[in-house]
């Protein structure tokens, strides 16, 4: 799995028995390997980019899948595990871009999403069958191609007692609601809104660092209610669930709009970092209240990068005082091999189990995903 963060790839080695609500998911490795400056700085020439170079997209693409390649093949080298011994990689890809035509307001062009990293070059590289592209099945099938996360959510983590929010926090936020069994309510996943992208972009602009570790700039900064309010007031935002967003809205120039229209444009560098943190939360607070209100026993298990910032999952916290927020570690899932994982049970899917397997999922296609590629 490669987020939007383009922080590193994260590498999960699983044993999987069973389909369906059957599946049984055991983690043997993870790990994520970072990547390069010079990769990071070739993703970033078409990333979320209307206009780009054809000659340089057209190069990327097989080269993040070498890239990926290789990092696969140190990770099982790592682990001392044989490429002969895995049956199916599944690669999510990278994306490059997210145009839901709720995005994109464009009725002569459908629904499309972009994920780069060729399956038949990871294949050819690794010598293992590979799954790749999951995304184009569900928007072939009616579906915005995100989030998928519902998928492998609703066979892992439905439960007999609690309705759950899996709250994941990569650079866009997303929840995969997942109500008790038994209920008449159906499981879902959604976008919420920003999550790490906004924080990371500004502080790769303005301090040449790909993230703010621990909060520290956030924290040393205060929120500018002016602005928040105005980085609020986004259509996006009121829209009901489910839906899908991306950079393509969530970028520096939304910031350098909000900025500007609200004149707030002489904050400080952590001002600006404190009010996107509190924005970030806030989309998420927002959206969880919106679905939460009449329901009772709500539990929200916590994955991804944003999980390691304590100002954000503080400000979510604090505002949600009356529910259980912890790390899905609580209900025995690594929280950065999360979303590797259930890209795995995508696969494990597509090749042994059943569409009617998903059909419990609200406003989702009830499909099987992923393109296969052979290695010889």
């Amino acid at each position: 799995m490669s987020g939007t963060s383009l922080d590193g790839l994260d590498i999960a080695l699983c044993n999987i028995e069973g389909s369906g609500l059957d599946t049984s998911l055991k983690l043997l490795h993870f790990d994520t390997l970072s990547y390069q400056d010079e990769f990071r700085n070739n993703i970033r020439k078409i990333f979320a980019k209307k206009e780009i170079n054809q000659q340089d997209f057209s190069g990327i693409n097989p080269y993040v899948a070498i890239v990926h390649a290789s990092l696969v093949n140190n990770a099982l080298k790592n682990w001392g595990v044989a490429p002969q011994d895995i049956d199916l990689i599944a690669s999510h890809g990278q994306t490059v871009y997210h145009a839901p035509q709720i995005l994109t307001k464009n009725p002569d062009l459908p629904n499309s999403t972009l994920q780069i990293g060729d399956g038949d070059h990871i294949a050819v590289h690794t010598g293992i069958i590979t799954l790749s592209d999951f995304r184009q099945k569900h928007i072939a099938a009616g579906g915005e191609g995100a989030p998928l996360a519902a998928y492998g959510d609703f066979l892992l983590f439905t439960d007999t007692i609690e309705n759950r929010i899996l709250l994941n926090i990569g650079g866009i936020s997303n929840f995969t609601f997942l109500p008790q069994k038994g209920s008449s309510i159906k499981a879902f996943a959604t976008d919420l809104g920003p999550g790490n992208t906004l924080m990371n972009q500004y502080m790769f602009q303005h301090f040449g660092r790909e993230m703010d570790i621990d909060g520290e700039t956030a924290q040393s900064g205060l929120v500018n209610e002016t602005l928040l309010q105005y980085l609020l007031q986004e259509d996006f935002l009121e829209l009901p669930f489910p839906k899908t967003t991306g950079p393509e809205l969530f970028n520096l120039d939304y910031l350098t709009m909000k900025q500007e229209t609200s004149g707030t444009q002489h904050l400080s560098p952590p001002d600006v970092m404190a009010t996107l943190n509190m924005f970030s939360a806030l989309a998420i607070v927002n959206g969880i209240k919106t679905l939460t209100k009449d329901l009772d026993n709500v539990a929200i298990y916590v994955s991804g990068g944003g999980l390691h910032n304590p100002l954000l999952m503080h400000n979510i916290s604090k505002a949600l005082p009356t529910m259980k927020v912890s790390s899905i570690d609580e209900i025995d899932m690594n929280p950065d091999a999360k979303e590797a994982c259930l890209f795995a049970v995508l696969a494990n899917e597509a090749v042994a189990g059943d569409p009617e397997n998903v059909s419990g999922l609200k406003d989702s296609p009830a499909i099987c995903m992923g393109k296969i590629s052979f290695p010889y």
